[in-house]
């Protein structure tokens, strides 16, 4: 039996002309919001759903049009406070079978307390960008003070002035900035009812059944959102756009089979056998660019029970969080970060400062940098512990002999080139003969204190977690409450990010292993293989 709000969305959509494929059953989660199951293998080209444009939130097409395009908004300004009239009208607006269904706000950082983001995400990624968060708390206030309080003004919004404080447009802001769509140049960004299902809540990985839901994945695509004409589609439409959706997840729930509040016999995935709550429906008649209607196209095989994802690309946790509310587990495109301050940090420990800043002036001479961002400089450690050949560097040159230091520094000083200085410095450490850098592997930086000074600094960097430790964080995860969403989504950041300086533990061990005398035998003949030997 479905919850009384999918029967409520189901009536909605189809008084709104919206039709989805008899393959689809919606499921509602306490926790996790509504899911998608499906009820049979879906396949390469199987449309599921199509939404008339008029049947999306935009400022086009609601009902606070021309106040809005008054005032001179537009964009995601635009449509934030297009959700939040919507809002105020309660059961009058067009959208209230839908609206329902959203939550009040999503959980990105800009709409959390300063305290949370200290206490939650203290020593993670987005805890170093502190300011730009503070910044976009700031921008915020000054968007609802300088465009939205003096809509306040108006006649219509008097008596409502509740819906659009401060805090609305934060919780508005925050639905529009995870779940919109750019929908064609005409409407701009919009809410598109059932593609934006959950687009932000990935279901916690568990075991037996799984389901499929218009949810977030990470570089991969299942489903493909099309803008196409409908029959009263005028000639001058916008071209077609596109949006992204991907695979995979578990949920231990058995999936219903039926449709509307009604059992029914086994799907047609085709669009020929729209749901029944929908099958009388007609896309609204309209004319110019509001007559197409978006078309949610198979663009792989999905069997039974597979969770389908939306994606915004090949995106880390901490980027996610910042810039859509959520995280992924085991989210391969991962990164920590360690700063150049916590390089010197560590050198500072073995070394005199004075030391510390002339081997960084040689990196620096050499023409080497990290990568830089607000006026930090740091280097990326991959998901699998690999770290930027640039770090490696700067390691290996901070722990150089001091012999070997000054006569890399006299032949720069003398104008040698940086590439015969370099090459003549790794020719005699690895007994090869190097003629150019371009023939320099990564192997030829590796030393056994390079390995260890790798592993410190993933100490180093592990220590910033202080607030949280690891086991803390395992116990929210194995709880599999995802209530307190702030909680969930800052120790999967934080798991996430361990686990990638574990890693580099890891790889740095392997290196160490691959030194011994064997090892080492190993690579001469390979080098000597490729011509680089004496």
């Amino acid at each position: 039996m479905a919850s009384r709000r999918v029967r409520a969305f189901k009536r909605w959509m189809s008084s709104h002309g919206i039709e989805y494929s008899d393959a689809l059953h919606f499921k509602d989660d306490p926790e996790r919001g509504i899911s998608v199951v499906a009820l049979c293998d879906l396949k390469e080209g199987d449309v599921v759903a199509k939404i008339p444009k008029t049947a999306c939130l935009t400022v086009k097409t609601s009902g606070a049009c021309q106040m809005i395009e008054a005032a001179g908004l537009g964009g995601i300004l635009g449509l934030a406070v297009a959700l939040m009239y919507e809002r105020s009208l309660g059961e009058e607006s067009s959208w209230a079978g839908y609206l329902q269904l959203l939550p009040h706000q999503e959980c990105v950082p800009f709409a959390w307390s300063l305290a949370e983001v200290d206490s939650l995400l203290c020593g993670t990624e987005l805890h170093k960008v502190l300011q730009i968060i503070k910044e976009d708390k700031k921008f915020i206030y000054e968007d609802w003070k300088e465009c939205i309080r003096p809509l306040l003004d108006s006649t219509p919004l008097k008596r409502k002035a509740h819906f659009f404080g401060v805090e609305e447009y934060i919780a508005a802001k925050s639905l529009v900035a995870s779940r919109s769509f750019e929908i064609d140049d005409y409407h701009g960004p919009g809410m598109v009812p059932l593609a934006d299902l959950c687009v932000n809540w990935p279901h916690i990985l568990s075991c037996v059944i799984t389901i499929i839901s218009f949810n977030h994945k990470t570089g991969a695509e299942d489903v493909h959102l099309s803008s196409v004409s409908s029959h009263h589609e005028s000639d001058n439409n916008d071209d077609d756009d596109n949006y992204e959706y991907a695979n995979a997840s578990d949920d231990d729930d058995e999936p219903s089979t039926e449709n509307s509040d009604q059992d029914r016999d086994e799907p047609d995935p085709s669009m020929g056998n729209y749901s029944s709550d929908s099958s009388d429906a007609e896309p609204s008649s309209v004319s110019g660019d509001d007559s197409s209607v978006l078309q949610m196209i198979m663009v792989k095989d999905v069997k039974v029970g597979i969770e389908i994802f939306n994606t915004y690309g090949l995106v880390g946790n901490a980027a996610l969080l910042h810039r859509y509310g959520f995280t992924e587990p085991e989210n391969s495109y991962d990164i920590v970060n360690i700063d150049l301050e916590l390089v010197l940090q560590w050198s500072s420990s073995l070394f005199s400062s004075r030391y510390a800043r002339a081997r960084l002036s040689l990196w620096r001479r050499l023409g080497y940098s990290g990568c830089v961002s607000q006026s930090s400089e740091y280097f990326e450690i991959a998901f699998n512990g690999e770290p930027q050949i640039e770090l490696l560097i700067l390691l290996y040159f901070i722990l150089l002999p001091e012999d070997t230091y000054h006569t890399l520094d006299l032949s720069l000083s003398a104008g040698e080139s940086y590439n015969e200085a370099i090459c003549t410095i790794l020719s005699k450490k690895n007994n090869i003969a190097l003629e150019n850098t371009s023939d320099m592997s990564t192997e030829l930086f590796f030393t056994e204190s390079v390995c260890n000074a790798l592993s410190s600094l993933a100490d180093i960097r592990e220590s910033c977690y202080a607030i949280k430790s690891k086991e803390d964080d395992i116990e929210v995860l194995k709880s599999g409450s995802t209530k307190d969403r702030k909680l969930y989504h800052s120790s999967v950041l934080r798991l996430s990010e361990r686990r990638i300086l574990e890693n580099l533990r890891n790889y740095a061990v392997t290196l160490m292993q691959s030194l011994r005398p064997a090892k080492r035998s190993s690579m001469r003949k390979r080098l000597k293989r490729n011509g680089m030997q004496h």
